[in-house]
Protein backbone atom coordinates (compact mmCIF):
# COMPACT_ATOMS: atom_id res chain seq x y z
CA UNK A 1 0.00 0.00 0.00
CA UNK A 2 1.03 3.58 -0.83
CA UNK A 3 0.30 7.11 0.65
CA UNK A 4 0.19 9.84 -1.11
CA UNK A 5 1.49 12.96 1.30
CA UNK A 6 0.14 16.52 0.21
CA UNK A 7 0.85 19.60 2.20
CA UNK A 8 0.66 22.92 1.06
CA UNK A 9 0.39 26.61 2.39
CA UNK A 10 -2.81 28.41 1.15
CA UNK A 11 -3.30 31.11 -0.67
CA UNK A 12 -6.48 31.90 -1.32
CA UNK A 13 -9.68 29.22 -1.21
CA UNK A 14 -13.18 29.53 -2.57
CA UNK A 15 -16.09 27.87 -3.28
CA UNK A 16 -15.04 26.65 -6.58
CA UNK A 17 -12.16 24.52 -4.40
CA UNK A 18 -14.10 23.15 -2.27
CA UNK A 19 -16.47 22.18 -5.02
CA UNK A 20 -13.30 21.05 -6.93
CA UNK A 21 -11.97 19.12 -3.94
CA UNK A 22 -15.68 17.03 -3.32
CA UNK A 23 -15.57 15.90 -7.33
CA UNK A 24 -12.02 14.61 -7.51
CA UNK A 25 -12.34 13.07 -3.59
CA UNK A 26 -15.27 10.76 -5.65
CA UNK A 27 -13.62 10.61 -8.63
CA UNK A 28 -10.66 8.82 -6.59
CA UNK A 29 -11.81 6.84 -4.76
CA UNK A 30 -14.33 5.24 -6.70
CA UNK A 31 -12.27 5.37 -10.39
CA UNK A 32 -8.76 5.01 -9.00
CA UNK A 33 -8.51 3.15 -5.88
CA UNK A 34 -8.18 5.34 -3.34
CA UNK A 35 -9.30 3.73 -0.44
CA UNK A 36 -9.04 6.94 1.93
CA UNK A 37 -8.97 10.82 1.50
CA UNK A 38 -8.17 12.87 5.02
CA UNK A 39 -7.45 16.51 4.86
CA UNK A 40 -7.15 19.24 7.65
CA UNK A 41 -6.43 22.75 7.06
CA UNK A 42 -5.28 24.87 10.13
CA UNK A 43 -4.64 28.28 9.39
CA UNK A 44 -2.77 28.64 5.95
CA UNK A 45 -1.55 24.94 6.33
CA UNK A 46 -3.05 22.34 4.63
CA UNK A 47 -2.56 18.62 4.86
CA UNK A 48 -4.09 15.82 3.01
CA UNK A 49 -2.98 12.25 3.02
CA UNK A 50 -4.51 9.64 0.43
CA UNK A 51 -4.34 5.69 0.74
CA UNK A 52 -4.08 3.85 -2.66
CA UNK A 53 -2.92 0.20 -3.63
CA UNK A 54 0.14 0.77 -6.01
CA UNK A 55 2.35 3.29 -7.94
CA UNK A 56 0.46 2.79 -10.91
CA UNK A 57 -2.97 3.54 -9.64
CA UNK A 58 -1.05 6.84 -8.37
CA UNK A 59 -0.06 7.72 -11.65
CA UNK A 60 -2.85 7.01 -13.54
CA UNK A 61 -4.75 9.74 -11.00
CA UNK A 62 -1.97 12.28 -11.16
CA UNK A 63 -3.01 12.56 -14.76
CA UNK A 64 -6.68 12.28 -14.64
CA UNK A 65 -8.35 15.41 -16.61
CA UNK A 66 -10.53 17.14 -14.55
CA UNK A 67 -7.59 16.59 -11.77
CA UNK A 68 -4.79 18.11 -13.93
CA UNK A 69 -7.18 20.98 -13.56
CA UNK A 70 -7.09 21.47 -10.07
CA UNK A 71 -3.61 20.99 -10.00
CA UNK A 72 -3.10 23.99 -12.57
CA UNK A 73 -5.86 26.19 -10.30
CA UNK A 74 -3.63 24.48 -7.07
CA UNK A 75 -0.30 26.42 -8.72
CA UNK A 76 -1.78 29.31 -9.99
CA UNK A 77 -4.52 30.67 -7.47
CA UNK A 78 -5.52 28.40 -4.35
CA UNK A 79 -1.53 27.93 -2.79
CA UNK A 80 1.53 29.99 -2.91
CA UNK A 81 3.59 26.66 -2.22
CA UNK A 82 2.98 23.11 -2.15
CA UNK A 83 4.81 19.76 -1.42
CA UNK A 84 4.08 16.16 -2.38
CA UNK A 85 5.34 12.45 -1.06
CA UNK A 86 4.64 9.53 -2.48
CA UNK A 87 5.77 7.10 0.04
CA UNK A 88 5.40 3.05 0.64
CA UNK A 89 3.52 1.54 3.90
CA UNK A 90 5.89 -1.01 4.85
CA UNK A 91 3.34 -1.36 8.20
CA UNK A 92 0.45 -0.59 9.59
CA UNK A 93 -1.60 -1.26 12.83
CA UNK A 94 -4.35 0.59 15.18
CA UNK A 95 -6.11 0.17 17.98
CA UNK A 96 -9.44 0.01 17.54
Amino acid sequence: MYAVIFRATVNQLDPQYSEMAAKLRDIAMKEYGCTEFVSLTENDQEIAISYWPDEVAIRNWKQQSDHLIAQTFGQKKWYSHYQVEVVEIKRSYSMA
